[in-house]
């Protein structure tokens, strides 16, 4: 599993993430959510290792993402999708898609490429899988980075607002995507805005305000009149939302 424990923080005298718990286990998909600024990010950060801790400790299947040498085996088992995509421009989709797999899982070239071509195939993008970053949409890129993702073979799957950046309608077949891979059965931690999508495919919900871990739940509880909904931060955060 993710096991965060009183994790901290600090950009200079801002205090982003102050004392955070978490568990993540095989098979959940955990929604984080929250106000701009709360430390949502931050937290996907820290879990890959992007961000140092001030305070407490991070592992994966009990490798601590601090320690150099661990946090090499913490990220053969977990992967990230970022906002904004992040692909390498001058590598085609195919290529950006099977670098990794090469690289670090020292898997033969052809049969990267092989699987990099099948993860295309999968998401709808057989026929730009020769196509540069610069040639695809938004959505196009964001199933891309999800491609790049999967093609590690990764136990927990990180994902980072993927959908903040992209219209409705790529927003929706991104979406689409990452429900199949729920209902797969894919571990998945979910930093969104995308509240009804949040509802329907999380395990648990968890919500963060001003840098504090508020609320742990089962996703029904979280929505639920007497869970989460009664706790007024909450109520007002949702009401917000559902209005915006």
């Amino acid at each position: 599993m993710i096991s965060v424990r009183g994790v901290r923080k600090a950009f200079g005298a801002a205090t982003v993430l102050d004392g955070i718990d978490l568990d993540v286990h095989s098979g959940e998909v955990v929604s984080i959510l929250g106000s701009s600024g709360s430390g949502k990010s931050t937290l996907i950060r820290c879990m890959n290792g992007l961000e140092k801790l001030d305070a407490g400790c991070i592992t994966i299947d009990d490798f601590d993402v601090s320690r150099p040498k661990e946090l090499t085996e913490a990220r053969k088992r977990s992967a990230t999708v970022f906002q904004l995509f992040n692909l390498y421009p001058h590598m085609t989709a195919v290529q950006n898609i099977a670098l990794a797999p090469v690289e670090v899982l020292k898997i033969p070239p052809k049969q990267a490429e092989a699987d990099a071509r099948a993860l295309l195939e999968s998401v709808g993008l057989s026929a730009r899988a020769d196509a540069f970053p610069s040639q695809l949409s938004g959505g196009q890129r964001q199933r891309v980075g999800i491609c790049r993702a999967l093609a590690m073979k990764p136990r927990y799957l990180l994902l980072d607002e993927i959908t903040s950046a992209l219209d409705p309608e790529m927003t929706s077949d991104v979406l689409a995507i990452l429900a199949k891979l729920a209902s797969d059965g894919t571990t998945m931690v979910f930093v969104t805005h995308e509240i009804e999508f949040a509802r329907t495919i999380s395990s648990r919900v968890v919500f963060l305000d001003k840098g504090q871990l508020v609320v742990d739940l089962p996703t029904a509880e979280f929505f639920a009149a007497d869970g989460g909904m009664a706790k007024p931060r909450i109520a007002q955060f949702l009401s917000k939302m559902r209005k915006d």
